[in-house]
């Protein structure tokens, strides 16, 4: 009974919006498939098969593999909270509503810092494709393309959803381009692979860190679960669109990932700083190398903006509810954005870029994301049956494959993680005890 009390008051919301205020049922299965690609095929599959390929050699092919199938474990998850509680705020709310406040905020919190990494990952994967000079160069070319897209946000210009797909397009296309590159060459060869004694070699926690890395090449794979407002037949279209789009997306990723291996072999992309066009090279199609770069930096370009929006309305939202600093809530009399907390959150990203290093960026942004995910699967874990879509062996197998993930991460990751979550937890403590006089909820 105590559960159908909180539950109705989301229901009535979520059949309110399906009247006057509510978004247009336009997208079809097609349609729902196609925004799923564009959240996935994006700048990542650019940036990650590098540090795969340092902690797997060629075992990064299973290690993707093991990414995939708990990445759906966890983008059903999301699909089935999204349909009983159909508002913004993703695992911070469901984390809220299903487990309590404090693990909402762990999810929020999770996703701050894991996102804030990722865009990161985004400004130095620009920089390392753009220039291929000396690492300074690189870092300052990145810094700045953080300060430019934050100040396009601060100004109220967010990617549309044309942009988007033009976006995905382009990196479809360069992703092609590595492919055929590497195929006409002429030098790629199965014996860059090294057989299966090179996957043997770097052992069971070599292949995990791997897939914990490869994870943030799959960011974005639950964006299916957020368009119940905007499908039609959403409790039928959404579970079609979610295993397609994710199928689609690992077997283009297993195909450009084996390319790049038979191309450059483990060793060479492991060194790389951008892992695709350095495989074009050793494939002996240089001359396409340009195109890989273009695609590569647009596509993460394209990331970086959608992330600094993204980020900036969580902490938003978090502050509203006094789990972050109140100033961070406020928006723009003029252009009605959160300007405080994208330019704080300008400023943290350009100290990263700054001061790590592309993999060390990508782990730590694993680490924020799959605790994300792993309290997204507690949650629906909890879910009653009249809710439930999947079975909850499902939820076991996705938090259970996420903790296992984090605990493989490089080790600089994993402390970087849990120095991070500490503070937030006792940030939240300190905040909710000055604004409220007490920290229970």
């Amino acid at each position: 009974m105590a559960d159908r009390s909180r539950r109705d008051p989301v229901s009535r919301a979520h059949k309110e919006l399906s009247g006057a205020d509510g978004l247009a049922r336009r997208l079809g299965t097609g349609d729902a498939v196609v925004i799923g690609l564009g959240s996935m095929i994006g700048a990542g599959v650019f940036a990650a098969f590098g540090p795969a390929a340092k902690a797997a050699g060629t075992g990064l092919l299973i290690g993707l593999l093991l990414a995939a199938v708990i990445a759906y474990c966890n983008a059903v998850a999301s699909a089935q909270l999204a349909a009983q509680y159909p508002t913004s705020g993703g695992t911070y709310v469901y984390g809220r509503e299903r487990l309590g406040n404090w693990w909402g905020f762990t999810a929020g919190w999770g996703f701050v810092v894991g996102k804030t990494a990722s865009s990161a990952a985004m400004a130095l994967t620009f920089a390392a494709y753009v220039v291929p000079g000396p690492w300074w160069a690189q870092r300052l070319v990145a810094v700045v393309a953080v300060l430019a897209l934050a100040a396009l946000n601060y100004r109220g210009v967010t990617r549309t959803a044309v942009v988007t797909r033009v976006l995905v397009a382009i990196s479809l296309t360069a992703l092609a381009v590595v492919v055929v590159g590497i195929a006409v060459g002429g030098q790629a060869s199965p014996a860059n692979l090294g057989g299966w004694p090179a996957v043997g070699s770097v052992g069971a926690y070599g292949v995990l860190q791997a897939a914990g890395l490869l994870f943030f090449a799959f960011a974005g794979y639950a964006r299916i679960a957020t368009m119940g407002e905007e499908v039609r037949d959403p409790e039928r279209t959404i579970p079609r669109a979610i295993p397609l789009a994710l199928f689609l997306t690992v077997v283009v990723y297993v195909v450009v990932g084996t390319a790049a291996l038979l191309a450059a072999g483990p060793h060479q992309l492991a060194s790389a700083v951008a892992p695709l066009a350095t495989a074009v090279q050793a494939a002996g199609a240089g001359v396409l190398a340009p195109v890989v770069r273009l695609g590569a930096a647009l596509a993460a370009l394209g990331a970086l903006l959608a992330l600094i929006a993204g980020i900036g309305r969580t902490i938003l939202a978090m502050a509203r509810h006094h789990d972050l600093p109140g100033w961070l809530a406020a928006v723009h009399p003029r252009f009605r954005v959160p300007h405080h907390a994208e330019v704080a959150l300008a400023v943290l990203v350009s100290v990263l870029v700054l001061t790590v290093d592309l993999r060390g960026v990508i782990g730590f942004s694993s680490f924020g994301v799959l605790v994300y995910y792993a309290i997204a699967n507690a949650a629906a874990f909890t879910q009653p049956a009249d809710r439930r879509r999947w079975p909850r062996w499902l939820n076991l197998l996705g938090g259970t494959g996420c903790l296992v993930l984090v605990a493989t991460l490089p080790w600089e990751s994993v402390v970087a993680g849990l120095v991070m979550f500490a503070i937030g937890l006792c940030g939240r403590q300190l905040i909710r005890h000055r604004t409220t006089g007490s920290t229970s909820d």
